[in-house]
């Protein structure tokens, strides 16, 4: 099959998405499937993208209002002269904008299926474009549903998604697939390597933390817990916090104002050996996000042996079962109580052996084999039903019926959003 992914973060960017995205390019890939990845451009320091195998870099507005997002500048004609030079069998999104606009169109012309991936809760994500407010957030909603509609198949990375997507009026066929993770590499990490490399002690208790470093992960309220818990206990313990982000110096602040620098090792983004061993120098793993569709990292850190404490929230309550392989605390929960549950941890060492054999055991559920495999099922189950690509390949449609096919594209991503932006504005007048 030729596949071809749309999304709006790719390689080297840090996050979830991009890393997924990779993930199963690598593995389709890998079982003789041709992928073209359509993504933005990154800054030129990063040498990545140098090279890269059947990649289309789309321009972009990078680092969009101080995050480490970028925003794509269209250009439908380049776009569209490489898909066709691939010529796909399905489109896959992993957006509902910017890219994933350039996504259905490229779907819609050719009449092939639309694939969507419902990473993102977006509403979580407003705080990042102007005028952030409850109707911005309600619009977010309005547009991810309406997107997933226009859609031949959705897939959500967690049941817990699956179950929301689908209360909030997606009708179309939505299918589970997670992220796969890849247990025998980040088994294989080199913790006492990682830790001497950045001088923490082969003898402390390392706290960790690994991801995007950024407001909608909650990470003041992990710090103020992490700061708690360290305050309590005596003995060697330091705080390890893997990747970077606008939150990056309100977490140095908090440690510094609190007399706990020198507990602080911010790692910054690590990859490669890097990151299985960062995770291998962890002897539990704390997390707070409520924003996540997927908990991969909580994944991630289970195939190296550790234990994690999170909130309960979507995305985490698939990997962490509380008392099991660590601590699912109420998603309300205080500062003070998450501090207290790392506290019983590390003070209760009779947990710590069960914790950890659950912890790699919960991530040999979600192997990347398995997951690439239910994508492949699905792709094939989509093709069989038919998507009348025959059309299309025969190319019987005349200059005029192209036409027409083009505008009813257009017209169909306006209308939708126009509704959806009039339905949110007719309940902000309401309230």
């Amino acid at each position: 099959m030729n596949i071809c992914m749309f999304t709006n973060v790719y390689l080297p960017h840090v996050g979830g998405v991009a890393r997924s995205v990779a993930f199963f390019t690598e593995d389709l890939r890998r079982r003789g499937h041709r992928v073209l990845v359509v993504s933005p451009t990154f800054p030129k320091d990063h040498e990545e993208q140098d090279d890269e195998e059947d990649v289309l870099r789309v321009p972009a507005i990078q680092n969009f209002k101080g995050s480490d997002f970028s925003v794509i500048i269209p250009m439908p004609f380049i776009i569209s002269k490489k898909i066709n030079d691939f010529q796909p069998d399905i489109i896959h999104s992993h957006h509902p904008y910017l890219l994933g606009d350039a996504a259905l169109r490229a779907a819609y012309r050719r009449n092939l299926p639309l694939v969507f991936t419902h990473h993102t809760l977006y509403e979580k994500y407003t705080h990042y474009v102007p005028m952030d407010s409850e109707a911005m957030k309600r619009l977010a909603v309005l547009l991810s549903t309406s997107y997933a509609n226009l859609c031949t198949q959705v897939v959500a990375p967690s049941q817990s998604i699956a179950d929301l997507i689908s209360q909030r009026g997606v009708k179309i066929p939505i299918e589970v697939i997670p992220t796969g993770v890849d247990v025998d590499f980040f088994q294989s990490g080199n913790g006492k390597d990682f830790r001497r490399h950045h001088q923490i002690p082969s003898d402390a208790f390392v706290i960790g933390h690994l991801g995007r470093l950024a407001p909608e992960k909650n990470l003041e309220y992990l710090s103020h817990a992490v700061i708690k818990a360290l305050k309590e206990i005596h003995g060697e313990l330091r705080f390890l916090v893997v990747g970077s982000g606008p939150s990056e110096k309100t977490i140095k602040e908090l440690f510094r104002n609190n007399g706990l620098a020198d507990r602080l090792v911010m790692a910054g983004k690590q990859g490669g050996p890097d990151l299985a061993g960062a995770y291998r120098a962890m002897d539990l793993f704390v997390f707070s996000s409520k924003t996540e569709t997927q908990g991969m990292v909580l994944a991630e850190a289970m195939a190296a042996g550790v234990p994690v404490i999170a909130l309960d929230a979507s995305g985490v309550r698939e990997v962490v079962r509380d008392n099991h392989n660590g601590r699912l605390l109420p998603e309300d929960a205080t500062s003070r109580l998450f501090a207290q549950a790392v506290s019983d941890y590390i003070e209760n060492k009779e947990n710590a052996h069960s914790w950890k054999k659950a912890a790699l055991s919960t991530a040999h559920d979600f192997s990347r084999d398995a997951s690439t495999e239910r994508l492949i099922t699905m792709y094939r189950n989509l093709l069989r039903k038919g998507s009348q690509k025959e059309v299309a390949d025969k190319d019987i449609l005349d200059p005029w019926d192209k036409l027409l096919l083009s505008l009813k594209t257009e017209w169909t991503l306006l209308s939708e959003k126009a509704e959806v932006i009039m339905h949110t504005v007719q309940k902000s007048k309401k309230r």
